[in-house]
């Protein structure tokens, strides 16, 4: 296995348990629009739930990332882009237009509560990768890149066939 890639998977925290997990309650956010974003509406697609702020320097950096892999995907996984500050929408609507950003942008706020969300959440940017069956799989406090994220999937899938 080529060096770079022990390095991202090593970077990964593989975690158990399913997302909701029984008696939990769904991740229910609402996006830029208005709309409603339950975790559980993308059983069967590859989900990064990304916590980030407008703010946050490494967050900024990994934006670019975040678009590419969510582009790239063919309809295979999504970016749930959680905003984990307090922010006027209209004022981050227009950051998020300016980065030409197609992924979802939900609204969580500083005060989302710790069961409103899919894990801890200790440092920005955090994500979690939640596999099609509703399983967190890896949790990555700091930036990850597109190809980490890819090569991360591809390697679970591989060591889940065999």
């Amino acid at each position: 296995m080529p060096r770079t890639l022990l390095l991202i998977l090593g970077l990964w925290l593989v975690l158990a348990g399913p997302v909701p997990a029984a008696g939990q309650p769904d991740l229910v956010l609402p996006d830029l629009d208005g709309g409603e974003h339950r975790l559980s509406d993308y059983r069967g697609k590859w989900v990064l739930v990304n916590y980030w702020a407008t703010w946050c320097p490494p967050c900024r950096k990994e934006l670019p990332e975040l678009e590419i892999f969510h582009a790239n995907s063919e309809g295979k996984a999504v970016v749930l882009a959680i905003n984990f500050e307090d922010i006027e929408p209209a004022r981050l609507r227009s950051f998020v237009a300016a980065r030409f950003l197609s992924f979802p942008v939900l609204l969580g706020g500083s005060s989302l509560e710790s069961a409103e969300r899919v894990g801890p959440v200790h440092a920005l940017p955090t994500s979690y990768l939640v596999s099609p069956a509703g399983k967190v799989v890896a949790r990555q406090e700091g930036g990850v890149t597109a190809t980490g994220i890819r090569d991360f999937i591809r390697a679970y899938e591989s060591n889940k066939a065999g």
